[in-house]
C-alpha cells in the first residue's frame, strides 16, 4: 500500500463487512470480520499511531471516542474477530464476564439453589473455595447429620418386664 494512506484506510482494507449474522438476539446486522493478523486468542491486532492496538478497540474508539477508564470493550455478538462498531460496547469487566457463555457466567446467573431456595444476602454464604452455598440447605444437612449421630443413643430401650409374682407363696402365707 501507499505510505500516504491513513490508519483508518489501512484498517478498512482489513475488514470484511459481509460477515455472518450474529446468533445473539438483539445484535443487528452482519459481523464485520477482521481479516488481518490475530493473536492466539483470536483478537485482531493492528498497527496505529506507532503502536500495536487491538482491532476491536480501535474500531470502538473510531466510532464512539475513547474508551472510558475502568471499562473494556465487549463483543455483543460473541465473535472475537468482529469489529462492527454496533456490536461493541464499553462495559465493566464483571458485565463482560457475565455476558459470556463460560462456566463462571453460567454459575453467576443461577439465582436459586437446587432445592429452590434463593441465593440472596440472608441465605447465601461463601465456602472456603469461593463458591456460593445455600444456608437453608446447609442447616438442614447439619440437622440431619446430628440427628443421625444421636439416633443410636436415643434408640428405644426394651421395657423392663415386671417380675411375675409367685401365687403359690402368697397362698401359703
Amino acid at each position: 500500500m501507499d505510505r500516504k494512506t491513513t490508519a483508518a484506510q489501512r484498517f478498512a482494507a482489513k475488514v470484511n463487512p459481509r460477515g455472518p449474522l450474529p446468533l445473539i438476539r438483539g445484535v443487528l446486522g452482519p459481523c464485520h470480520l477482521w481479516t488481518g493478523s490475530t493473536n492466539e486468542q483470536g483478537y485482531g491486532h493492528f498497527w496505529a499511531n506507532g503502536r500495536t492496538v487491538k482491532a476491536h478497540r480501535y474500531a470502538y474508539e473510531q466510532a464512539h471516542g475513547p474508551i472510558p477508564d475502568g471499562l473494556e470493550v465487549d463483543h455483543r455478538c460473541r465473535r472475537r474477530a468482529c469489529v462492527a462498531p454496533d456490536h461493541l460496547d464499553a462495559v465493566t469487566h464483571r458485565v463482560n464476564i457475565l455476558r459470556s457463555t463460560n462456566h463462571v457466567a453460567a454459575r453467576a446467573r443461577v439465582t436459586h439453589c437446587p432445592a429452590g431456595h434463593p441465593y440472596d444476602a440472608a441465605n447465601t454464604y461463601r465456602a472456603p473455595n469461593g463458591t456460593r452455598k445455600c444456608r437453608a440447605c446447609k442447616n438442614a444437612q447439619t440437622r440431619a447429620a446430628r440427628a443421625a449421630k444421636r439416633a443410636p443413643q436415643l434408640a428405644p430401650v426394651e421395657p423392663i418386664h415386671p417380675r411375675t409374682t409367685d401365687h403359690t407363696l402368697e397362698r401359703a402365707a
